[in-house]
């Protein structure tokens, strides 16, 4: 029998360290290739480890929230004496080095009109206290599986999805139904969908329910990857605004997916648990004061991110100016296209209308859409470079910390197009799941602060970049029109620029072409 040892490789470019978060596996765990082995978390990423061994586990060398050096032997894995499992040499997951986060807000939930969420699944300047020390909502078991078969065909429509969901249910014994909750499965209409090239529709068979079952999960796997849909009824959606919770944050365990008011009522009560335990957080009084100091390491995210603030805020020259918006004719688009057949089930908010308007004005100011880059030959030179294309940052507050995926070429996207890539990138951000590839090489960033009603603030730039957008929130205000003072949805956008490269004219420039969009959309048909 052959113990290996599997060291902590370098899942970044040059990243020197990272920590263990969590182990999927324990000693006398079998194990294949390719099996995950443990989270780590770097500066950058929260990255899955695959077993490069197949055998049997032995050791864990490192503890949970312990940080190594790469190169640290982590876990020891025996073979099998058969010799069928054979080493092989450690692949460590793709992770290109990302530029760091900022803060900020991701697309608003689909019921809110004003740039205010009924819910705030990520929110702020930062990660609110209580996000970071709440445990993540595990999805049942049940999810595992029917995410097994999602990739096995492409045909089928989405009734007969619903005819295998419905099969399943009546089989399902009740003290079960309560409980399991098919996870990943997407939402379920009544629209047949185009069958994939290449693909010969079959009609479900009572004979063959588990093909029916395969097609249907193909079909619901490519409408989650483009819709992002919560199942939810009417007066459960309401009951979910009146107690400002985002459905998309709650587990569902409807007979269908769905999320049911008993969902909203655990969610609220593990909320108003949180919330009660800042009854004792200023601990016991009498106790001396430093006895009442709670002690943080600064590491991982965190880290990264103090670094990168301090590198842009002293290092890039940032000036910050300010407009106040109509944004009146905006709220009206938006609300058409929620209604609109084009867009049914795909979650819109005015951030949408923003991003556009951003890609819009950027291609009129490229300067705007560049970066600083120093010379690297010692002489002090220094170029500038303006980008042909527009990876757009969404800055988000998420519960590992502040980062900024962006979307790649979002100048190519059509309207429809640029809404299902925020919301994909709001599902992943929330899951967890953002990748590093994702975070790298953006252009430009916008930060929703608007979420949490605040109307304005001064960005500090993402490193590599040399412009931020600041979208504050949308209420009705006076406003003077034609003379009369009447109530319009208005909007404060505020820009933080780089000065070595965007002077006042332009920056005033590219901020009143930002705002000529707010006010009046249809000029995106030019």
């Amino acid at each position: 029998m052959t113990v290996k040892k599997f060291n902590l490789p370098d899942v970044g470019e040059g990243l020197t360290e990272a920590e263990v978060v969590a182990w999927k596996v324990k000693p006398g765990d079998v194990v294949a290739i390719n099996d995950v082995l443990c989270e780590i978390e770097t500066a950058k990423s929260l990255v899955e480890l695959p077993s490069p061994f197949a055998g049997t586990v032995t050791e864990l060398l490192v503890e949970e929230g312990i940080t190594v050096e790469v190169g640290t032997a982590i876990i020891a894995v025996s073979e099998g004496q058969d010799g069928d499992a054979a080493a092989v040499t450690p692949v460590a997951p793709e992770a290109p080095a990302v530029e760091m986060p900022l803060y900020g807000k991701l697309p608003a939930d689909e019921e809110g009109d004003d740039n205010r969420p009924a819910g705030g699944p990520l929110v702020g300047s930062g990660p609110k206290a209580d996000a970071v020390k709440r445990r993540a909502r595990k999805r049942p078991a049940g999810s595992v599986v029917e995410a097994a078969t999602i990739a096995e065909n492409a045909e089928g429509t989405v009734q007969d999805h619903q005819a295998v969901l419905e099969a399943k249910a009546a089989e399902t014994p009740a003290a079960h139904r309560t409980t399991a909750a098919p996870a990943v499965i997407a939402p379920v209409t009544q629209t047949p969908l185009t069958q994939v090239p290449g693909a010969q529709p079959q009609p479900v068979t009572a004979e063959a329910p588990q093909a029916a079952a395969s097609r249907g999960a193909a079909i619901s796997g490519t409408i989650s990857g483009l819709v992002n849909k919560v199942l939810a009824k009417p007066p459960v959606r309401k009951f979910a605004r009146d107690l400002g919770i985002d459905l998309a944050d709650v587990v569902a365990t409807g007979q269908r997916g769905e999320v049911t008011r008993e969902d909203l009522v655990s969610y609220q009560a593990q909320r108003d648990a949180e919330l009660d335990q800042a009854d004792s957080f200023w601990g016991a009084s009498k106790k001396p004061q430093d006895q009442r100091v709670e002690r943080m390491p600064v590491k991982g995210v965190r880290k990264a991110t103090a670094k990168a603030m301090v590198d842009s805020a002293f290092s890039a020259p940032h000036v910050s100016i300010f407009v106040d918006v109509d944004a009146s004719r905006t709220m009206e688009f938006v609300k058409r296209l929620k209604v609109s057949r084009d867009f049914e089930g795909i979650k819109v908010s005015p951030l949408l209308i923003l991003a556009k308007a951003v890609i819009w004005a950027a291609a009129r100011n490229p300067s705007v859409n560049a970066s600083w880059v120093d010379n690297a030959d010692g002489k002090g030179g220094a170029e500038i470079q303006v980008k042909h294309y527009m990876n757009l940052g969404i800055a988000a507050a998420t519960p590992r910390g502040l980062m900024v995926p962006n979307i790649k070429d979002a100048q190519d996207l059509s309207l429809k197009e640029l809404a299902l890539a925020l919301n994909e990138l709001a599902t992943k951000a929330r899951a967890g799941k953002t990748q590093p590839a994702e975070m790298q090489g953006g252009s430009l960033t916008v930060t929703n602060i608007g979420a949490l009603g605040i109307d304005t603030g001064t960005p500090i730039i993402n490193p590599g970049e040399v412009a931020i957008i600041a979208f504050g929130t949308i209420k009705q205000k006076p406003w003077v029109l034609d003379g009369e003072v009447i109530p319009r949805w208005i909007t404060t956008l505020g820009g933080s620029f780089d000065h070595r490269v965007v002077d006042g004219d332009l920056s005033a420039r590219f901020m009143a072409d930002v705002a000529s969009i707010l006010e009046e959309p249809a000029l995106l048909l030019d």
